[in-house]
């Protein structure tokens, strides 16, 4: 038995697919698929049932990758010990981020960050939270950039900053006069949201628990949120906006923002690791960057109620 073929095994359960595989550990499919017969010989049992497509572990083949992972992790830990022995922070980060975040808050930070640690080299995926959970369970990815709450076994948070939700609200709504809003008293009707599948939209239905679909003769959802600005500022009604993505907003903008009474709405961002996670350093450069990129009234914990999705 070898790392190599561990890491084969465990490219095959990623992808359930030996060519995928192949692809993502640069050798030929032949050269893979060699090994892993190899590996099933010397233990004498099969790891994948071929007769599927996709292709699935068996029953003792999940239990036996579950195993070469721990073991792979464990032996990248000897680097992960070299590197941190030397104070270098390098290497190859993998980050998922959602959509409700990456349009702005990757471009606070990630000139600065690729500038100060030039020897990173970085791969950014935009990803629903799911997704993003699914590739940290699989060791896809190092980091990924969540909303939180978020609780599983496997995984572990760091929470970074605190950001508030606001309204946008058309001139033509009868709320547009009010200076702040209450949760209670939005008609939930006028409210447009995100598609499912983001925990933005799901947070806003936690917050307003009277939300009906709008019974007119149009519908619609987007997964952008610059789209529902668009929709509000045409059609009318509201949405609700986080707080960095008001930062840029221009003065006619600005003027169509509410805040809401006490206790005002939150949500709590974090950096989501898998708990056997080894970049330690680069978790921890990217956490400072992060805080260092954001404006100072957002990077604390505000008070107001932490909004949960799940």
């Amino acid at each position: 038995m070898t790392l190599i073929q561990f890491e084969y095994i465990i490219a095959v359960d990623n992808y359930r697919h030996f060519g995928k595989a192949a692809e993502a550990c640069f050798v030929t499919q032949p050269t893979l698929s060699m090994q892993i017969q190899k590996l099933e010989d010397q233990l004498g049992l099969v790891i994948f049932d071929r007769s599927k497509q996709p292709i699935s572990p068996t029953d003792i083949g999940k239990r036996v990758i579950q195993q070469a992972r721990v073991a792979v992790s464990e032996a990248k830990k000897i680097q992960q010990l070299v590197d941190e022995e030397k104070g270098e922070v390098a290497g190859e980060l993998k980050i998922g981020i959602i959509p409700t975040l990456s349009p702005y808050l990757l471009p606070l930070f990630i000139h600065n960050f690729i500038e100060r640690y030039p020897k990173v080299k970085i791969k950014v995926e935009e990803l629903i939270t799911e997704q993003v959970v699914h590739k940290l369970r699989n060791e896809l990815l190092d980091i990924g950039i969540i909303v939180t709450p978020y609780t599983d076994p496997n995984l572990v948070t760091k929470p970074v900053f605190y950001e508030e939700f606001y309204a946008y609200v058309s001139h033509r709504s009868t709320f547009f006069k009010d200076e702040k809003l209450s949760i209670n008293s939005i008609p939930a009707n006028e409210i447009w949201l995100l598609n499912e599948g983001h925990c933005f939209r799901d947070q806003v239905l936690n917050l307003c628990h009277t939300y009906k679909e709008r019974d007119t003769q149009f519908k619609y959802e987007s997964g952008s949120l610059e789209a529902l600005k668009k929709i509000v500022d045409k059609h009318g009604g509201m949405t609700l906006l986080p707080e960095l993505a008001t930062l840029d907003f221009d003065k006619s903008s600005k003027a169509k923002l509410r805040s809401f009474e006490d206790p005002k709405p939150v949500r709590e961002v974090s950096l989501m690791m898998h708990k056997s996670y080894l970049k330690r350093k680069l978790v921890e450069a990217l956490h400072k960057e992060i805080l260092n990129a954001i404006p100072d009234y957002i990077n604390i914990q505000k008070h107001g109620e932490v909004i949960k999705w799940k």
